[in-house]
């Protein structure tokens, strides 16, 4: 990443710490303001993301950054009989365990607190392993890349969902409004928090998107690297197999 961007700029917390505690405190708030922010369309990507796990019929998953378990929950269709989200923030965790109870899923998911760079799991674990906007707060991106490449099956699938900045124009410069005075406004409508929604899209522009990040992947690697633009290039889906 070109610039090292934290939620707190005064702060003498590593950007793991500081990260943790911004996502504790916006954990009750994160789902409603989820949907105003991406207009609902995250939901639509997520189901693609479950798509294509879906197509690999894996016996076993593991979601980084697994947050309040939006995605984790809707893998549960790909049938797999054992699910794993892993976030390091134990605030959002809570929620998302309130929300697998609800829906009666607590034999198939299971959430655990964890680092994705320091994945607590042995060589070769999982068939498929998804994160969904979690990459860009990695401390050391190539550091939790390796992980996840360490504890991935070989042929396993490894499918990421992230923001990413539109190219073409009218969208580029339309995106640059929003997030840049949109996305803060709403941001402090949900929080008390400012600094954190400013991070979430100052984050979102300095990270390497698109071919930068299928490098980074072929580096790590992974093959079969491909990332599938979504929504005029606002996010994408990144997807790729270990050797």
């Amino acid at each position: 990443m070109a610039k090292k961007i934290t939620p707190y700029k005064n702060s003498e917390l590593s950007k793991k710490e500081q990260v943790t505690q911004m996502f504790d405190t916006i954990s009750e708030k994160y789902d409603g303001l989820n949907r105003v922010i991406s207009f609902g369309i995250d939901i639509k990507w997520r189901k693609k993301v479950v798509d294509i796990i879906s197509k690999k019929h894996p016996k076993s998953i593991l979601d980084i950054a697994t947050g309040t378990g939006d995605l984790a929950i809707n893998l549960v269709k790909t049938g797999a009989p054992k699910i794993i989200g892993l976030d390091i923030s134990p605030g959002m965790l809570a929620v998302g365990r309130k929300k697998i109870a609800a829906k009666n899923l607590g034999s198939t998911i299971e959430m655990v607190t964890g680092d994705s760079e320091s994945l607590p799991f042995t060589d070769n674990s999982f068939d498929a392993i998804t994160v969904a906007f979690g990459v860009r707060n990695f401390e050391n991106l190539e550091e939790g890349l390796s992980e996840i490449y360490r504890v991935l099956a070989p042929k396993g699938a490894f499918v990421v969902l992230e923001t990413s900045v539109p190219t073409k124009t009218p969208y580029k410069q339309g995106y640059g409004f929003y997030t840049k005075n949109i996305l803060p406004a709403i941001g402090k409508l949900f929080s008390k928090d400012r600094s954190a929604y400013a991070y979430l899209s100052e984050s979102a522009s300095v990270f390497p998107h698109g071919e930068a990040f299928n490098n980074i992947l072929r580096k790590i690697g992974f093959i079969e690297v491909e990332n599938r633009p979504q929504t005029f290039g606002v996010a994408s889906i990144y997807v790729a197999t270990k050797h």
